[in-house]
Protein backbone atom coordinates (compact mmCIF):
# COMPACT_ATOMS: atom_id res chain seq x y z
CA UNK A 1 0.00 0.00 0.00
CA UNK A 2 1.43 3.33 -0.78
CA UNK A 3 1.99 5.45 2.12
CA UNK A 4 -0.79 8.26 2.08
CA UNK A 5 0.42 12.07 1.68
CA UNK A 6 -1.79 14.75 3.47
CA UNK A 7 -2.07 18.19 4.16
CA UNK A 8 -0.33 19.63 6.75
CA UNK A 9 -1.79 22.30 9.06
CA UNK A 10 -2.25 22.55 12.74
CA UNK A 11 -5.44 21.01 14.85
CA UNK A 12 -7.92 22.95 15.48
CA UNK A 13 -11.06 22.21 17.47
CA UNK A 14 -14.28 22.79 16.03
CA UNK A 15 -17.84 22.52 17.65
CA UNK A 16 -19.99 24.98 16.26
CA UNK A 17 -23.52 26.18 17.87
CA UNK A 18 -25.56 26.48 14.72
CA UNK A 19 -27.92 24.30 13.35
CA UNK A 20 -26.76 23.21 9.88
CA UNK A 21 -29.00 21.90 7.00
CA UNK A 22 -26.11 20.01 5.58
CA UNK A 23 -27.05 16.01 5.50
CA UNK A 24 -25.16 13.59 7.39
CA UNK A 25 -21.65 13.54 5.67
CA UNK A 26 -21.02 10.26 3.46
CA UNK A 27 -17.23 10.70 2.98
CA UNK A 28 -16.89 7.21 3.44
CA UNK A 29 -19.25 5.31 0.88
CA UNK A 30 -17.65 4.37 -2.17
CA UNK A 31 -19.76 3.86 -5.60
CA UNK A 32 -22.21 5.53 -3.61
CA UNK A 33 -23.31 3.17 -1.49
CA UNK A 34 -21.84 2.68 2.17
CA UNK A 35 -19.25 0.38 2.62
CA UNK A 36 -17.91 1.21 6.01
CA UNK A 37 -17.96 -1.34 8.40
CA UNK A 38 -18.56 -5.28 9.61
CA UNK A 39 -20.54 -6.54 12.94
CA UNK A 40 -20.80 -10.14 13.20
CA UNK A 41 -23.18 -11.41 16.49
CA UNK A 42 -23.52 -15.09 18.36
CA UNK A 43 -25.99 -15.58 20.79
CA UNK A 44 -25.06 -17.71 23.54
CA UNK A 45 -25.80 -20.80 22.80
CA UNK A 46 -23.83 -20.95 20.08
CA UNK A 47 -20.12 -19.60 21.49
CA UNK A 48 -17.56 -21.72 23.50
CA UNK A 49 -18.02 -20.62 26.99
CA UNK A 50 -21.89 -19.35 26.80
CA UNK A 51 -20.88 -15.59 26.36
CA UNK A 52 -23.05 -13.15 24.00
CA UNK A 53 -21.47 -11.65 21.53
CA UNK A 54 -20.77 -8.56 19.39
CA UNK A 55 -18.30 -7.02 17.08
CA UNK A 56 -17.80 -3.65 14.68
CA UNK A 57 -14.60 -2.86 12.84
CA UNK A 58 -14.70 0.58 12.19
CA UNK A 59 -14.02 0.83 8.40
CA UNK A 60 -13.29 4.40 7.81
CA UNK A 61 -10.61 7.06 6.27
CA UNK A 62 -11.90 9.56 8.70
CA UNK A 63 -12.96 8.43 11.93
CA UNK A 64 -10.65 9.40 14.91
CA UNK A 65 -8.04 6.67 16.21
CA UNK A 66 -7.92 7.60 19.81
CA UNK A 67 -9.66 6.26 22.51
CA UNK A 68 -11.14 6.96 26.10
CA UNK A 69 -12.97 5.71 29.22
CA UNK A 70 -15.36 8.23 30.66
CA UNK A 71 -16.16 7.35 33.87
CA UNK A 72 -19.98 7.29 35.34
CA UNK A 73 -21.21 10.46 36.69
CA UNK A 74 -23.92 12.60 38.60
CA UNK A 75 -25.46 15.38 36.96
CA UNK A 76 -27.05 18.27 38.27
CA UNK A 77 -30.73 18.93 37.28
CA UNK A 78 -29.61 21.47 34.77
CA UNK A 79 -27.73 19.06 33.38
CA UNK A 80 -27.68 18.94 29.20
CA UNK A 81 -26.39 16.35 26.40
CA UNK A 82 -25.30 18.06 23.58
CA UNK A 83 -25.95 17.21 20.11
CA UNK A 84 -24.08 17.06 16.90
CA UNK A 85 -23.89 16.67 13.38
CA UNK A 86 -20.83 15.06 11.75
CA UNK A 87 -18.95 15.99 8.60
CA UNK A 88 -16.04 15.64 6.38
CA UNK A 89 -12.90 18.32 7.80
CA UNK A 90 -9.86 18.23 5.70
CA UNK A 91 -7.53 21.21 7.68
CA UNK A 92 -5.80 19.17 9.68
CA UNK A 93 -2.77 16.95 8.90
CA UNK A 94 -4.87 13.84 7.97
CA UNK A 95 -8.48 13.66 6.69
CA UNK A 96 -11.17 13.90 9.59
CA UNK A 97 -14.51 14.60 10.76
CA UNK A 98 -15.73 18.00 12.47
CA UNK A 99 -18.92 17.67 14.82
CA UNK A 100 -20.73 20.76 14.91
CA UNK A 101 -23.25 21.13 18.30
CA UNK A 102 -26.71 21.59 16.62
CA UNK A 103 -28.83 20.76 20.05
CA UNK A 104 -28.97 19.08 23.66
CA UNK A 105 -31.71 17.40 25.61
CA UNK A 106 -31.78 17.09 29.56
CA UNK A 107 -28.96 14.80 30.80
CA UNK A 108 -30.20 12.48 33.55
CA UNK A 109 -28.92 12.30 36.94
CA UNK A 110 -26.63 9.58 36.32
CA UNK A 111 -24.67 8.03 33.67
CA UNK A 112 -22.67 4.73 33.39
CA UNK A 113 -18.90 4.90 32.57
CA UNK A 114 -18.47 3.45 29.25
CA UNK A 115 -15.50 2.78 26.43
CA UNK A 116 -15.85 5.77 24.37
CA UNK A 117 -14.11 4.92 20.78
CA UNK A 118 -15.29 6.09 17.59
CA UNK A 119 -18.61 4.26 18.42
CA UNK A 120 -19.05 4.23 22.06
CA UNK A 121 -19.29 -0.01 22.80
CA UNK A 122 -19.35 -0.70 26.05
CA UNK A 123 -20.89 -0.01 29.53
CA UNK A 124 -20.35 -0.63 33.04
CA UNK A 125 -23.13 -3.21 32.94
CA UNK A 126 -22.40 -5.23 30.41
CA UNK A 127 -23.77 -3.62 27.80
CA UNK A 128 -21.98 -3.37 23.99
CA UNK A 129 -23.34 -2.01 20.64
CA UNK A 130 -21.79 -2.79 17.27
CA UNK A 131 -22.41 -0.37 14.18
CA UNK A 132 -22.96 -0.81 10.81
CA UNK A 133 -24.41 2.08 8.10
CA UNK A 134 -26.94 0.58 5.25
CA UNK A 135 -28.36 3.75 3.93
CA UNK A 136 -31.73 3.56 2.69
CA UNK A 137 -33.87 5.71 0.91
CA UNK A 138 -32.02 9.14 0.59
CA UNK A 139 -35.45 10.78 1.07
CA UNK A 140 -36.05 9.73 4.70
CA UNK A 141 -33.30 12.08 5.79
CA UNK A 142 -34.79 14.84 7.93
CA UNK A 143 -32.43 17.88 8.93
CA UNK A 144 -35.55 18.46 11.54
CA UNK A 145 -33.45 15.74 13.65
CA UNK A 146 -31.22 15.81 16.28
CA UNK A 147 -29.67 12.46 17.22
CA UNK A 148 -27.32 10.32 14.73
CA UNK A 149 -25.63 6.93 15.31
CA UNK A 150 -22.86 8.10 17.36
CA UNK A 151 -24.73 10.57 19.94
CA UNK A 152 -27.51 7.80 20.36
CA UNK A 153 -24.89 4.77 20.82
CA UNK A 154 -23.45 6.62 23.46
CA UNK A 155 -26.88 7.74 24.62
CA UNK A 156 -27.40 4.00 25.31
CA UNK A 157 -24.57 3.10 26.95
CA UNK A 158 -24.67 6.20 29.34
CA UNK A 159 -28.44 5.46 30.00
CA UNK A 160 -28.84 1.65 29.94
CA UNK A 161 -28.05 -1.42 31.14
CA UNK A 162 -29.78 -4.07 28.75
CA UNK A 163 -30.55 -4.32 24.95
CA UNK A 164 -34.30 -4.11 25.60
CA UNK A 165 -33.64 -1.31 27.40
CA UNK A 166 -31.91 0.50 25.31
CA UNK A 167 -34.15 -0.09 22.38
CA UNK A 168 -36.87 0.88 24.43
CA UNK A 169 -34.61 4.08 25.30
CA UNK A 170 -34.21 5.08 21.81
CA UNK A 171 -37.91 4.61 20.74
CA UNK A 172 -38.76 7.23 23.25
CA UNK A 173 -36.25 9.65 22.32
CA UNK A 174 -36.05 9.39 18.43
CA UNK A 175 -40.06 10.56 18.39
CA UNK A 176 -39.09 13.77 20.78
CA UNK A 177 -35.82 14.29 19.00
CA UNK A 178 -35.47 12.28 15.52
CA UNK A 179 -32.96 10.58 13.72
CA UNK A 180 -30.84 12.37 11.83
CA UNK A 181 -28.96 9.85 10.27
CA UNK A 182 -29.39 7.38 6.90
CA UNK A 183 -29.76 3.85 7.84
CA UNK A 184 -27.88 2.31 10.43
CA UNK A 185 -27.91 -1.32 11.98
CA UNK A 186 -26.34 -1.19 16.10
CA UNK A 187 -25.94 -4.80 17.03
CA UNK A 188 -26.76 -4.26 20.61
CA UNK A 189 -25.63 -7.26 23.21
CA UNK A 190 -26.29 -7.77 26.86
CA UNK A 191 -25.44 -10.48 29.08
CA UNK A 192 -28.06 -12.66 27.67
CA UNK A 193 -29.13 -11.68 23.89
CA UNK A 194 -28.25 -9.33 21.22
CA UNK A 195 -30.76 -7.84 18.75
CA UNK A 196 -29.91 -5.68 15.49
CA UNK A 197 -31.45 -2.69 15.70
CA UNK A 198 -31.99 -0.96 11.93
CA UNK A 199 -33.58 2.24 11.96
CA UNK A 200 -34.09 5.34 8.98
CA UNK A 201 -35.14 8.73 8.79
CA UNK A 202 -39.28 9.91 8.97
CA UNK A 203 -38.73 11.57 5.96
CA UNK A 204 -37.62 15.40 4.98
CA UNK A 205 -39.41 18.33 7.01
CA UNK A 206 -40.12 15.66 9.88
CA UNK A 207 -39.06 14.39 13.28
CA UNK A 208 -39.58 11.12 14.63
CA UNK A 209 -37.75 7.43 13.06
CA UNK A 210 -38.78 4.30 11.43
CA UNK A 211 -37.41 1.38 13.09
CA UNK A 212 -36.97 -2.32 13.51
CA UNK A 213 -35.21 -4.89 15.94
CA UNK A 214 -34.64 -8.65 15.59
CA UNK A 215 -32.79 -10.76 18.17
CA UNK A 216 -30.10 -13.64 17.13
CA UNK A 217 -31.04 -16.77 18.42
CA UNK A 218 -29.38 -18.11 21.26
CA UNK A 219 -27.76 -20.53 19.19
CA UNK A 220 -26.95 -18.62 15.59
CA UNK A 221 -24.16 -16.50 14.26
CA UNK A 222 -25.19 -13.39 12.44
CA UNK A 223 -24.04 -10.73 10.47
CA UNK A 224 -24.39 -6.99 9.02
CA UNK A 225 -22.26 -5.29 6.41
CA UNK A 226 -23.52 -2.73 5.31
CA UNK A 227 -26.94 -3.63 4.24
CA UNK A 228 -30.04 -4.28 6.12
CA UNK A 229 -30.99 -7.91 6.52
CA UNK A 230 -34.05 -7.98 8.43
CA UNK A 231 -36.92 -8.95 6.39
CA UNK A 232 -40.26 -10.70 7.23
CA UNK A 233 -41.30 -9.43 11.09
CA UNK A 234 -43.86 -10.73 13.52
CA UNK A 235 -44.67 -8.49 15.79
CA UNK A 236 -47.02 -10.80 17.94
CA UNK A 237 -43.23 -12.53 18.78
CA UNK A 238 -42.20 -9.74 21.15
CA UNK A 239 -39.40 -12.26 22.07
CA UNK A 240 -37.74 -11.56 18.64
CA UNK A 241 -39.15 -8.91 16.92
CA UNK A 242 -39.64 -4.86 18.21
CA UNK A 243 -40.76 -2.05 15.44
CA UNK A 244 -41.88 1.56 15.88
CA UNK A 245 -45.28 2.56 15.66
CA UNK A 246 -44.99 3.88 11.82
CA UNK A 247 -43.49 0.97 10.14
CA UNK A 248 -46.19 0.25 8.10
CA UNK A 249 -47.80 3.40 7.33
CA UNK A 250 -44.43 5.04 6.23
CA UNK A 251 -43.47 2.16 3.46
CA UNK A 252 -46.95 2.41 2.84
CA UNK A 253 -47.46 6.71 1.85
CA UNK A 254 -44.11 6.16 -0.01
CA UNK A 255 -44.98 3.11 -2.03
CA UNK A 256 -42.77 1.12 -1.03
CA UNK A 257 -44.80 -1.37 0.30
CA UNK A 258 -48.47 -2.35 -1.03
CA UNK A 259 -50.08 -5.28 1.86
CA UNK A 260 -52.95 -6.35 -0.64
CA UNK A 261 -50.14 -7.77 -3.05
CA UNK A 262 -46.96 -8.74 -1.26
CA UNK A 263 -45.70 -9.77 2.33
CA UNK A 264 -43.94 -6.46 4.00
CA UNK A 265 -40.16 -7.12 4.27
CA UNK A 266 -38.11 -4.55 5.61
CA UNK A 267 -34.46 -4.56 4.14
CA UNK A 268 -36.84 -3.80 0.90
CA UNK A 269 -39.39 -1.63 1.58
CA UNK A 270 -36.79 0.54 3.27
CA UNK A 271 -33.39 -0.47 2.07
CA UNK A 272 -33.46 -1.52 -1.29
CA UNK A 273 -30.30 -0.50 -2.56
CA UNK A 274 -28.17 -2.02 0.26
CA UNK A 275 -29.30 -5.44 -1.32
CA UNK A 276 -27.90 -4.72 -4.53
CA UNK A 277 -24.60 -4.06 -3.32
CA UNK A 278 -21.65 -7.41 -3.76
CA UNK A 279 -19.68 -5.29 -1.40
CA UNK A 280 -22.50 -6.20 1.44
CA UNK A 281 -23.52 -9.78 0.19
CA UNK A 282 -20.05 -10.87 -0.53
CA UNK A 283 -19.05 -10.12 3.22
CA UNK A 284 -22.34 -11.81 4.37
CA UNK A 285 -21.72 -14.49 2.13
CA UNK A 286 -18.64 -15.40 3.24
CA UNK A 287 -18.95 -14.65 7.43
CA UNK A 288 -22.16 -17.42 7.21
CA UNK A 289 -20.10 -19.65 5.06
CA UNK A 290 -17.20 -19.84 7.55
CA UNK A 291 -19.04 -19.96 10.54
CA UNK A 292 -21.58 -22.94 8.78
CA UNK A 293 -19.44 -24.30 5.89
CA UNK A 294 -22.14 -27.64 5.52
CA UNK A 295 -24.99 -24.85 4.43
CA UNK A 296 -22.72 -24.40 1.11
CA UNK A 297 -24.34 -21.00 0.44
CA UNK A 298 -24.20 -19.16 -2.85
CA UNK A 299 -21.96 -16.29 -3.02
CA UNK A 300 -23.70 -14.81 -5.53
CA UNK A 301 -27.30 -15.30 -4.26
CA UNK A 302 -29.00 -11.75 -3.16
CA UNK A 303 -30.33 -13.11 -0.23
CA UNK A 304 -28.97 -14.85 2.94
CA UNK A 305 -30.87 -16.12 6.22
CA UNK A 306 -30.69 -13.37 9.09
CA UNK A 307 -28.74 -15.69 10.64
CA UNK A 308 -28.01 -19.28 11.02
CA UNK A 309 -27.03 -21.74 13.67
CA UNK A 310 -22.68 -22.65 13.22
CA UNK A 311 -21.19 -25.96 12.69
CA UNK A 312 -19.03 -25.73 15.79
CA UNK A 313 -19.29 -23.18 18.55
CA UNK A 314 -17.82 -19.99 17.57
CA UNK A 315 -14.58 -19.34 19.54
CA UNK A 316 -12.77 -16.25 20.03
CA UNK A 317 -10.21 -17.80 17.57
CA UNK A 318 -12.60 -18.20 15.09
CA UNK A 319 -13.95 -14.77 14.82
CA UNK A 320 -10.73 -13.58 14.49
CA UNK A 321 -9.97 -15.93 11.73
CA UNK A 322 -12.94 -14.24 9.97
CA UNK A 323 -12.22 -10.72 10.69
CA UNK A 324 -8.91 -11.06 9.08
CA UNK A 325 -10.25 -13.03 6.05
CA UNK A 326 -9.92 -11.33 2.41
CA UNK A 327 -11.33 -14.53 0.53
CA UNK A 328 -7.57 -16.30 0.36
CA UNK A 329 -8.38 -19.69 -0.92
CA UNK A 330 -11.67 -18.73 -2.70
CA UNK A 331 -12.29 -17.92 -6.49
CA UNK A 332 -12.96 -14.23 -5.03
CA UNK A 333 -9.31 -13.72 -3.74
CA UNK A 334 -9.11 -11.14 -6.73
CA UNK A 335 -5.29 -10.45 -6.44
CA UNK A 336 -5.04 -14.42 -7.14
CA UNK A 337 -3.97 -13.42 -11.15
CA UNK A 338 -1.22 -11.29 -9.95
CA UNK A 339 1.38 -13.98 -10.54
CA UNK A 340 5.49 -14.76 -11.02
CA UNK A 341 7.20 -17.68 -11.85
CA UNK A 342 9.40 -19.24 -8.75
CA UNK A 343 12.83 -20.21 -8.72
CA UNK A 344 11.84 -23.20 -10.32
CA UNK A 345 9.75 -21.58 -13.14
CA UNK A 346 6.41 -22.30 -11.89
CA UNK A 347 4.14 -19.67 -11.69
CA UNK A 348 2.74 -18.61 -8.01
CA UNK A 349 1.23 -15.73 -6.77
CA UNK A 350 3.23 -12.73 -6.53
CA UNK A 351 4.59 -12.01 -3.12
CA UNK A 352 3.93 -8.42 -3.80
CA UNK A 353 0.14 -9.10 -4.69
CA UNK A 354 -1.22 -7.90 -1.54
CA UNK A 355 -5.54 -7.56 -0.90
CA UNK A 356 -4.74 -4.42 0.65
CA UNK A 357 -3.58 -2.17 -2.62
CA UNK A 358 -5.24 1.44 -2.83
CA UNK A 359 -7.61 1.36 -5.66
CA UNK A 360 -5.17 3.16 -8.23
CA UNK A 361 -3.20 0.16 -8.19
CA UNK A 362 -6.19 -2.33 -9.14
CA UNK A 363 -5.71 -0.20 -12.26
CA UNK A 364 -2.23 -1.16 -12.86
CA UNK A 365 -2.54 -4.54 -12.13
CA UNK A 366 -5.85 -5.05 -14.13
CA UNK A 367 -7.40 -5.76 -10.96
CA UNK A 368 -11.48 -6.67 -11.00
CA UNK A 369 -14.42 -8.12 -9.02
CA UNK A 370 -17.61 -8.27 -7.70
CA UNK A 371 -16.50 -4.73 -6.35
CA UNK A 372 -16.11 -3.51 -10.62
CA UNK A 373 -12.59 -1.91 -10.54
CA UNK A 374 -12.58 -1.68 -6.88
CA UNK A 375 -11.78 -5.42 -6.40
CA UNK A 376 -13.63 -6.97 -3.70
CA UNK A 377 -14.96 -5.65 -0.46
CA UNK A 378 -13.17 -7.99 1.61
CA UNK A 379 -13.83 -8.24 5.57
CA UNK A 380 -10.24 -6.78 6.82
CA UNK A 381 -9.57 -3.47 4.97
CA UNK A 382 -6.21 -1.44 5.11
CA UNK A 383 -8.71 1.79 6.56
CA UNK A 384 -9.66 0.36 9.56
CA UNK A 385 -9.28 2.19 12.51
CA UNK A 386 -10.12 -0.46 15.17
CA UNK A 387 -11.85 -3.27 15.89
CA UNK A 388 -13.55 -4.53 18.69
CA UNK A 389 -15.42 -8.42 19.38
CA UNK A 390 -17.18 -8.11 22.74
CA UNK A 391 -18.13 -10.56 24.68
CA UNK A 392 -20.66 -10.17 27.48
CA UNK A 393 -20.09 -12.76 30.37
CA UNK A 394 -23.32 -13.33 32.77
CA UNK A 395 -21.63 -15.46 35.21
CA UNK A 396 -19.57 -12.95 36.17
CA UNK A 397 -19.52 -9.69 37.89
CA UNK A 398 -20.41 -6.87 35.24
CA UNK A 399 -16.63 -5.64 35.93
CA UNK A 400 -14.68 -8.24 34.11
CA UNK A 401 -17.92 -10.46 32.57
CA UNK A 402 -17.93 -7.60 29.90
CA UNK A 403 -14.48 -7.63 27.82
CA UNK A 404 -13.96 -5.46 24.41
CA UNK A 405 -11.28 -7.37 22.73
CA UNK A 406 -9.63 -4.08 20.72
CA UNK A 407 -7.54 -4.27 17.90
CA UNK A 408 -5.65 -1.09 16.11
CA UNK A 409 -5.68 -0.89 12.70
CA UNK A 410 -5.93 -3.46 9.60
CA UNK A 411 -6.82 -6.86 12.00
CA UNK A 412 -5.23 -8.64 9.43
CA UNK A 413 -1.85 -7.62 10.76
CA UNK A 414 -3.01 -6.31 14.17
CA UNK A 415 -4.20 -7.93 17.79
CA UNK A 416 -6.66 -7.76 20.25
CA UNK A 417 -6.05 -6.35 23.97
CA UNK A 418 -8.98 -6.83 26.50
CA UNK A 419 -10.33 -3.56 27.53
CA UNK A 420 -13.11 -5.04 30.37
CA UNK A 421 -16.73 -3.42 31.72
CA UNK A 422 -14.59 -1.94 34.58
CA UNK A 423 -11.19 -0.61 33.36
CA UNK A 424 -11.06 2.82 34.12
CA UNK A 425 -7.97 4.23 32.03
CA UNK A 426 -6.07 3.49 28.79
CA UNK A 427 -2.43 3.04 28.06
CA UNK A 428 -1.39 6.53 27.17
CA UNK A 429 -0.32 5.81 23.48
CA UNK A 430 -4.45 4.27 22.97
CA UNK A 431 -5.49 8.24 23.74
CA UNK A 432 -3.27 9.98 21.54
CA UNK A 433 -5.07 12.38 18.86
CA UNK A 434 -2.99 10.48 15.98
CA UNK A 435 -5.03 11.66 12.49
CA UNK A 436 -4.67 14.98 14.10
CA UNK A 437 -1.21 15.01 14.94
CA UNK A 438 0.05 13.31 11.90
CA UNK A 439 3.21 10.21 11.96
CA UNK A 440 4.45 10.18 15.75
CA UNK A 441 5.40 6.80 17.50
CA UNK A 442 3.51 7.91 20.78
CA UNK A 443 0.60 6.96 19.04
CA UNK A 444 -0.88 2.83 18.97
CA UNK A 445 -2.70 3.88 15.92
CA UNK A 446 0.20 4.51 14.16
CA UNK A 447 2.09 1.43 15.53
CA UNK A 448 -0.34 -0.07 13.64
CA UNK A 449 -0.71 1.71 10.82
CA UNK A 450 2.98 1.52 9.91
CA UNK A 451 2.89 -2.08 10.10
CA UNK A 452 0.06 -2.42 8.00
CA UNK A 453 1.41 -0.44 5.49
CA UNK A 454 4.88 -1.90 5.55
CA UNK A 455 3.77 -5.79 5.48
CA UNK A 456 1.21 -4.57 2.49
CA UNK A 457 4.48 -4.03 0.61
CA UNK A 458 5.59 -7.55 0.50
CA UNK A 459 2.57 -9.34 1.84
CA UNK A 460 2.95 -12.87 0.79
CA UNK A 461 6.34 -12.59 2.85
CA UNK A 462 6.05 -10.06 5.38
CA UNK A 463 2.90 -11.48 6.84
CA UNK A 464 4.13 -14.23 7.71
CA UNK A 465 6.65 -12.42 9.73
CA UNK A 466 3.57 -10.56 12.04
CA UNK A 467 1.91 -13.77 12.36
CA UNK A 468 5.22 -15.44 13.90
CA UNK A 469 4.97 -12.94 16.53
CA UNK A 470 0.74 -12.04 16.91
CA UNK A 471 -0.59 -15.33 16.49
CA UNK A 472 0.59 -17.46 19.85
CA UNK A 473 0.46 -13.96 21.23
CA UNK A 474 -3.05 -13.61 20.47
CA UNK A 475 -3.53 -17.15 21.38
CA UNK A 476 -1.97 -17.05 25.02
CA UNK A 477 -4.21 -13.87 25.61
CA UNK A 478 -7.79 -15.36 25.43
CA UNK A 479 -6.47 -18.17 27.18
CA UNK A 480 -5.02 -16.44 30.13
CA UNK A 481 -8.51 -14.84 30.82
CA UNK A 482 -9.61 -17.24 32.38
CA UNK A 483 -7.13 -17.37 35.35
CA UNK A 484 -7.73 -13.84 34.88
CA UNK A 485 -11.15 -14.78 35.61
CA UNK A 486 -9.80 -16.05 38.92
CA UNK A 487 -7.45 -13.69 40.08
CA UNK A 488 -10.16 -10.95 39.80
CA UNK A 489 -12.96 -12.98 41.85
CA UNK A 490 -9.85 -13.80 44.67
CA UNK A 491 -9.30 -10.32 45.62
CA UNK A 492 -11.16 -7.57 47.59
CA UNK A 493 -13.80 -5.20 45.50
CA UNK A 494 -11.76 -1.74 46.46
CA UNK A 495 -8.95 -3.39 44.32
CA UNK A 496 -10.45 -5.64 41.69
CA UNK A 497 -11.21 -2.72 39.08
CA UNK A 498 -7.48 -1.20 39.61
CA UNK A 499 -6.25 -5.06 38.82
CA UNK A 500 -8.19 -4.97 35.46
CA UNK A 501 -7.13 -1.53 34.54
CA UNK A 502 -3.41 -2.44 35.27
CA UNK A 503 -3.89 -5.54 32.91
CA UNK A 504 -5.65 -3.10 30.15
CA UNK A 505 -2.55 -0.96 30.19
CA UNK A 506 0.29 -3.21 30.43
CA UNK A 507 -1.48 -5.38 27.82
CA UNK A 508 -1.51 -1.81 25.47
CA UNK A 509 1.63 -1.23 25.93
CA UNK A 510 2.92 -4.46 24.97
CA UNK A 511 1.56 -4.88 21.80
CA UNK A 512 2.15 -0.86 20.89
CA UNK A 513 5.97 -2.38 21.72
CA UNK A 514 5.45 -5.23 19.83
CA UNK A 515 4.10 -3.54 16.58
CA UNK A 516 7.34 -0.84 16.35
CA UNK A 517 9.63 -3.90 16.61
CA UNK A 518 8.36 -5.79 13.92
CA UNK A 519 8.00 -3.04 11.51
CA UNK A 520 11.57 -2.03 12.53
CA UNK A 521 12.71 -5.88 11.60
CA UNK A 522 10.83 -6.09 8.34
CA UNK A 523 12.75 -2.44 6.94
CA UNK A 524 16.00 -4.37 7.91
CA UNK A 525 15.10 -7.75 6.86
CA UNK A 526 13.18 -6.30 3.28
CA UNK A 527 15.71 -3.65 2.69
CA UNK A 528 15.78 -3.62 -1.21
CA UNK A 529 13.18 -6.56 -1.30
CA UNK A 530 10.01 -4.08 -1.64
Amino acid sequence: MILRKFKSLLFIGLCFASATSIAQDKSDWQNGVPEGCTTITVGKSATFDGSVITSHTDDSHRTRGWMSVVPAKTHDKNSKFELFERSAYDSLRMPTYQHKKIGEIDQVSKTYQFLNTAYPCINEKQLAIGESTFGGHEELFSDKCLIDCQRLEQLMLERCSTAREAIKMADELLKKYGWRDYGECLTIADKQEVWHFEVVGPGKGKVGAVWVAQRVPDDHIAVNANASTIKEIDLKNSDYFMASENIFEVAQENGWYNPEKETFKWNYAYAPESRRSMASRRREWRVLSMAAPSLDLDPTAKDFPFSVKPDEKVTMDKLVEIFKDYYEGTPFNFVKNIKQADKDGKEAISPFANPFMPYGMNKLFKVNGGWGELGERTIARWYTMYATIIQCRSWLPDDIGGIAWLAQDNVATSIYIPVYAGTTDLAPSYKVKARQLGYTRTSAWWAFNRLSTLTAQRWGDMRHDVDKVFVPLQKQYFEEQAKVDEQYLSLSKRKRRAFLTNRSIKLGNEVVEKAWEIGDGLWTNYDEKF
